[in-house]
């Protein structure tokens, strides 16, 4: 059977796929870096706490549970007000290399890595649908991006020097579920969400449930490869506006550009210049390999996960929805 070591155990997504690993009899290891209060524990789990930027404490973990695949989704989404490049940098890229390090020296088989579309950047001159053939550009401007950027470039390294390691790396497309609430999710709840004049601004949406279905197939499977991970079709802002019962507010770029920098000089915002490439070249996933070639299919599209998500944020006791 199988031994997993769940990184980010107790994140949002690290918390759905050791309760569906546990569910399975898998020995599982959910790691994450303080100490799970025992109410908020998988009982069936193993709970451990380590800093992945603690390369030793990773390796003795491994060896201690005999792991044979690690599943590796800790890294730094949404910073917090006290964070800064160098932080993140050492979580998300030294910390992913300690793992990959950690896994060669213990003789882990498999390693399934949460990357994301991010990872490809957000460029104008992008083809309307992006394949796992197309060069990742992340963007330097972006954290997040750049060091998924930086971390793929590392894996391919590894996959060369030690391909007795498998990898499986899932490149995400933004993730929706019933209490998703996070940056992206808060364009769409103003009551006129912003749209950029020219740019339809495609959003490609997948259900945090066929994330977790993607990451358990990978550990079942043992399938190694590069595989995009979205549902199907996409939405653009004005699309998903009208599916709200919304009209989007229209900017030209120009503007927007002038009032983020204006905005960030007296510190009314934490967004400059930059977010506009955000906002209006996003990457449009293409999941054709992840059906075709990797053999799971999402169970939503992004239209059905999108209004799954807007009828739950509804629904949410205590919150009145923005009209």
């Amino acid at each position: 059977m199988t031994r997993v070591l769940v990184t980010g155990g107790a994140g949002y997504l690290g918390r759905q796929v050791v309760e569906a690993l546990a569910r399975d009899g898998t020995h599982v290891v959910a790691l994450d870096v303080r100490e799970v209060p025992e109410s908020q524990r998988v009982p069936s789990a193993v709970h451990a706490a380590a800093d992945i930027r603690d390369a030793a404490r990773l390796v003795a973990l491994l060896r201690e549970h005999a792991i044979d695949a690690v599943v590796h989704l800790a890294a730094i989404v949404n910073p917090g007000k006290k964070s800064d490049r160098a932080f993140e940098y050492q979580v998300d890229v030294v910390g992913t290399r300690n793992v990959v390090e950690a896994c060669i020296a213990a003789g882990v088989s498999q390693l399934v890595v949460s990357s994301s579309g991010a990872a490809y950047g957000y460029h104008a001159d992008h083809p309307a649908w992006l394949t796992e053939g197309d060069p990742i550009r992340g963007n330097e401007a972006f954290a997040y991006s750049w060091h998924k950027r930086l971390v793929e470039e590392m894996l391919a390294g590894y996959r060369a020097s030690a391909p007795q390691l498998r990898q499986t790396v899932l490149r995400i497309g933004t993730i929706l579920g019933a209490t998703v609430a996070n940056q992206i999710t808060a364009l769409f709840e103003k009551r006129r969400p912003l749209a950029i004049a020219g740019a339809d601004s495609p959003f490609v949406f997948v259900w945090d449930e066929d994330v977790v279905g993607a990451i358990l197939h990978a550990v079942r499977s043992g399938r190694a490869g590069i595989y995009n991970v979205a549902g199907d079709g996409a939405l653009s802002i004005h699309e998903i506006a009208a599916r709200m019962g919304k009209r989007c507010r229209v900017v030209p770029a120009p503007v927007l550009q002038a009032a983020l920098w204006v905005g960030r000089a007296l510190g009314l915002t934490a967004y400059g210049p930059e977010q506009l490439r955000f906002l209006r070249y996003r990457p449009v996933l293409d999941n054709r390999r992840l059906k075709n070639e990797f053999g799971y299919l999402p169970r939503k599209t992004s239209a059905e996960v999108f209004d799954f998500w807007w009828a739950a944020r509804r629904a949410a006791p205590g919150r009145e929805a923005s009209r």
